[in-house]
């Protein structure tokens, strides 16, 4: 059993060294305990001081592409390396190293795909007033777009066994916390949560300039997942209120010209047709898009096999070497 523990990395040099310090060597379960950094596109000497830490799997960016875009090609980059279980942790030290082993029990255990150390919103010293509040609306908008009963969606604290990190594409270009959950949910993953508690961490966020782009760029993605995951309910539903206020503007209408008083209400009528067109169009894009939602989860479920299969080779290909030497 190997567990791969990956770190993504924007210019974490200062903070690198006491994040992996941190770290277990062993865990009780596991047979091979390995390190991961992602440098995504670092300007300091964050990948050189990963090498002299003696990290073993080193991804380098040559060009910073974002969070989600980091976490994936660890992820990629892990279960190329035989990973039976990957870790996911922040390069701050947010994060206690010694509940990595709490937060694996449960796929030891076979009870869980995924597990999810939740933070203790309220207690985390560093967010401000706003920013809990935004990750209570956050974690409450994931929890009612795809049932989840995870309470603190946009932690980075995460454990995933092999087959819930084959399952995961994620093709957000900003943050992988929220679409992983949501995808997880539809695909039927097995999710468990943890209680942490967090250390101090005393620089701001590099994932977002202001809480206004972090705002707008999360809620671009929820939708965007919930389209991809849940087309037919948005658009029909959309498409049903809209064609319902066009119905009653309509009986306004026709109310007042029943009344003899229609020659003044012209634009009710107007306005009434044109949002009952936009439903039934909105309706017909939803049939539409459930379609297309067939059509991907058909190609991820090859692309899944796809993964299966070339990942088998190089396990193959890695064990004839090994005997080898």
């Amino acid at each position: 059993m190997k567990l791969i523990i990956q770190i993504p990395c924007l210019n974490e040099q200062e903070t690198l060294p006491k994040t992996i310090a941190d770290l277990p060597k062993k865990i009780d379960g596991i047979d091979v305990v390995e390190l991961l950094v992602v440098d995504d596109g670092s300007t300091d000497r964050t990948s050189e001081i990963a090498k002299q830490l003696g990290v073993q799997h080193l991804v380098r960016l040559t060009k910073r592409k974002g969070l989600a875009k980091a976490f994936y090609a660890g992820m990629d980059a892990a279960l190329k390396a035989g990973a039976d279980i990957i870790v996911n942790t922040d390069a701050d030290n947010q994060y206690k190293g010694e509940d990595i082993f709490r937060l694996v029990k449960p796929i030891l255990e076979g009870r869980a795909d995924i597990v999810i150390g939740n933070r203790d919103i309220e207690q985390v010293k560093q967010f401000t007033w706003l920013k809990k509040r935004l990750q209570r609306l956050g974690s409450w908008v994931v929890q009612h777009l795809a049932g989840s009963k995870i309470a603190d969606a946009t932690t980075g604290f995460r454990a995933y066994n092999r087959e819930a990190a084959l399952r995961l594409n994620i093709i957000s270009d900003y943050t992988y916390t929220l679409e992983s959950i949501i995808q997880a949910e539809y695909k039927n993953l097995a999710i468990e949560n943890i209680m942490i508690v967090t250390n101090p961490v005393y620089r701001k966020s590099r994932l977002f300039k202001s809480m206004t782009e972090y705002i707008k760029r999360s809620v671009q993605t929820l939708i965007r997942m919930y389209a991809m995951f849940n087309p037919f309910r948005l658009f029909c539903w959309s498409g049903f209120w809209m064609g319902f206020f066009g119905f009653l503007i309509g009986c306004r209408f026709l109310f007042w010209y029943l009344m003899g008083m229609g020659g003044g209400k012209i634009q009710s009528l107007i306005l009434a047709a044109v949002l009952i067109l936009i439903g039934v169009q909105l309706f017909i894009i939803g049939i539409v898009a459930e379609l297309i939602a067939s059509n991907r989860a058909l190609i991820e479920d090859c692309l899944l096999r796809i993964k299966k299969m070339e990942f088998a080779g190089l396990n193959q290909t890695r064990t004839g070497h090994d005997a080898k030497n």
